[in-house]
């Protein structure tokens, strides 16, 4: 649904995106994420025609941008981290000059339905410059779907709002997700980008530094792995034969919990099941540290940045 391959732009001396390749797949939730003045946002404009890249192509839809791009951009709703709303209208008026801009059928009911999904309906009467910045906030969301589109480009789709408010937005999100649209969401907030992204592409300094799973991104980064074994029938035989194990790297007890500093090359929950079981022990619970996306991107430091890149052009 989007592809780029070789996707540059340069500002006089500047390079702020660097011979970038994406990938997302139809239906997925594809997070973008890289520290400030990495160029997600010069990406993104690309991505919508905003400005024109110095090198490379931009595919949507199968189609390429430069081609086909006012047939594209009917398919596309975008949420910008910054929201230029006109504030003497209400947010009813604003829905339906949107409406009928983009040609949208029955627009009277589709105001009250995307209205409805963020809880505004009863505030459509209102000026938006009366709007507090999160109402603003989930009231563009609302405006971003109205057209019903195929992709969502998303950027801080989260910011301004409460606890409460997250949750309604990514509920909403995830639903038009089961729905079938396509989804870029770049944010700092890495907890929502964990919870709601099947793939995640990490960039620094314009270049694409890792695009995978979380699962992926962890076997990337992480040399090894902790682990937390409750044992029922724990044993100075069962300790001895675990830390004799050739992925153990250290290991440490405390009651019938043994902590493990293990190889995260690979799954070996099973060989420790095994071996304590064949020494009479009950599992009576296994656990794994799993890295978080927020450890994750912290973790990529310049050595590692380097490390991925090599990986990557060797692939």
């Amino acid at each position: 649904m989007i592809r780029t391959e070789g996707l540059t732009k340069r500002f006089d001396d500047l390079v702020a995106v660097d011979n970038l390749d994406l990938h997302v797949e139809k239906g997925e939730i594809y997070g973008f994420l890289g520290p400030n003045g990495a160029g997600k946002t010069t990406t993104i404009m690309m991505l919508l025609g905003l400005i024109k890249p110095t090198a490379g192509r931009i595919w949507l839809f199968g189609k390429d941008l430069s081609e086909d791009y006012f047939n594209i951009k009917r398919r596309i709703g975008v949420l910008s981290e910054f929201h230029y709303l006109y504030e003497d209208m209400t947010a009813e008026e604003y829905l339906r000059f949107f409406g009928e801009l983009y040609g949208v059928e029955d627009i009277d009911n589709r105001i009250k339905e995307v209205l409805g999904l963020v809880n505004l309906y009863h505030r459509r009467k209102e000026l938006l410059g009366g709007y507090s910045k999160g109402m603003k906030q989930k009231f563009s969301l609302a405006r971003t779907l109205l057209h019903k589109p195929e992709i969502l480009i998303l950027d801080e789709p989260v910011s301004s709002l409460d606890p409460h408010g997250i949750k309604e937005v990514r509920d909403i999100l995830l639903e038009e997700n089961r729905k079938g649209t396509t989804m870029l969401i770049s944010s700092h907030i890495l907890s929502e980008i964990e919870r709601t992204c099947h793939r995640v592409a990490i960039i620094h300094k314009g270049k694409l530094v890792a695009q995978d799973t979380m699962d992926g991104l962890r076997r990337k980064l992480t040399e090894e792995t902790e682990m937390y074994v409750t044992v029922e029938g724990l044993t100075d035989a069962i300790v001895d034969a675990l830390r004799e194990l050739p992925f153990i790297r250290s290991l440490s007890v405390d009651g019938q919990t043994v902590t493990l500093r293990m190889d995260a090359d690979k799954d070996y929950r099973g060989d420790l099941s095994r071996k304590i079981v064949d020494l009479g022990g009950v599992v009576l619970d296994m656990r794994r540290h799993e890295m978080s996306l927020e450890e994750a991107f912290v973790t990529i430091t310049e050595k590692n940045i380097n490390l991925l890149a090599k990986e990557g052009s060797a692939a």
